[in-house]
């Protein structure tokens, strides 16, 4: 669920428009929705529906509603993207390639829409909660995966107020304001997602081994909070290539099966051809640079919307030894630098705005096809 603080009621401060949204999902977030009553300003609330969840979380949305007098708007996903995924794959997929992109799908998606709106939104983030890849969250941040009402990097502030608050303490919060909170939890359920992702755990388990314990155990993220997996462990290594420039070994991004990954010599032949037989989207990126991160789950929607449209989708690594090729033959000043090859013209056209989401990008496609 969401918390939406409304500011005066003019263009910019209405309740299509609100300052502030709060990411509400578990104890700590219904805690949230408290502070918000305590503050004596007007809010509202909406919820991620993924249509997984256990039955005692929807029962926990109409105890809050009544609790607090207030209607919660639900989110969510795209039925054609959920029967795609569903047809195409199965119900359960994510037990044998991972839980990103079902999530994708049910989760991330439906809260880039909501978090559109907005200028800044507030989590329930604990340090403690998860010391894999939630060691080190600040209080207040640049969102380094989505963004806000006015679009492009940088665009939507995100605060985690209770980043260095210990679990027990928001427990003696909850019961000493009588606030209503999910029943799994007196089950042995501490972080709860979704009924097929979500069990109970045992004495000294930590509560993240609840979620997806199929997978690694050190990256339990769903992709809202995905700018967290820059953990000490997967911690960009910077050293210094034959060049003198910075260089950082990280984990690949842009992984899908819609993305082309283009060579050297692949590039190089995009670039000599003359007349191309259908036109290519291309990213330039480093998978170490956080913009690039930001902008990856837009890209792969992005390919997965022009998959069998007659164009191509493909990413370029940029960085290290690639780099002085790239600023010399393929325009690179920044990363990410998005070029599109047109059917025919020579010469790749680069993509002029920050702006890096979904629509924007696929407005650029269509006006140069």
């Amino acid at each position: 669920m969401y918390v939406l603080y409304h500011g005066p009621k003019d263009k910019e401060h209405d309740c299509t428009h609100g300052t502030k949204g709060v990411y509400l999902n578990g104890a700590e977030d219904v805690a949230l929705i408290e502070y918000a009553k305590l503050t004596g300003r007007p809010f509202s609330v909406f919820s991620l529906d993924t249509g997984r969840l256990n039955p005692e979380t929807y029962e926990l949305f109409d105890k809050v509603e009544k609790h607090y007098g207030i209607h919660i708007e639900y989110m969510f996903p795209e039925a054609s993207e959920v029967q795609d995924l569903v047809r195409s794959k199965g119900l359960f997929s994510f037990y044998e390639d991972g839980h990103q992109e079902c999530c994708r799908v049910r989760k991330v998606r439906p809260l880039r829409r909501a978090l559109k709106g907005l200028k800044a939104w507030i989590t329930g983030q604990r340090k403690d909660q998860s010391p894999g890849t939630r060691a080190s969250i600040p209080v207040v941040q640049v969102d380094p995966s989505f963004e806000g009402l006015h679009g492009g990097a940088g665009s939507l502030i995100k605060w985690n107020p209770v980043a260095n608050v210990d679990g027990k303490d928001i427990w003696t919060f909850l019961r000493t304001m009588d606030v209503p909170v999910n029943t799994l939890h007196a089950q042995g359920y501490v972080s709860i997602g979704c009924e097929p992702c979500t069990r109970p755990v045992l004495p000294g388990q930590h509560e993240r081994e609840g979620r997806w314990w199929w997978e690694d155990a050190t990256a339990k993220e769903c992709g809202l909070h995905k700018g967290n997996i820059d953990r000490e462990d997967q911690a960009p290594k910077v050293g210094v290539n034959g060049n003198g420039s910075a260089e950082a070994r990280a984990p690949d991004i842009f992984q899908s099966q819609a993305i082309v990954n283009l060579t050297r010599p692949g590039i190089e032949n995009l670039l000599r051809l003359e007349n191309r037989a259908e036109p290519w989207l291309t990213v330039l990126y480093a998978p170490w640079c956080p913009y690039c991160q930001a902008m990856e789950a837009s890209y792969v929607e992005l390919a997965e919307k022009l998959s069998g449209s007659g164009i191509k989708v493909a990413k370029f690594r940029a960085d290290g030894e690639q780099k002085p090729f790239a600023q010399a033959e393929l325009q690179l000043q920044s990363f990410p630098t998005i070029l599109l090859f047109p059917g025919r013209t020579v010469k790749p056209i680069k993509y002029p705005s920050e702006k890096r989401d979904v629509q924007s990008l696929l407005a650029f496609v269509n006006s140069l096809r």
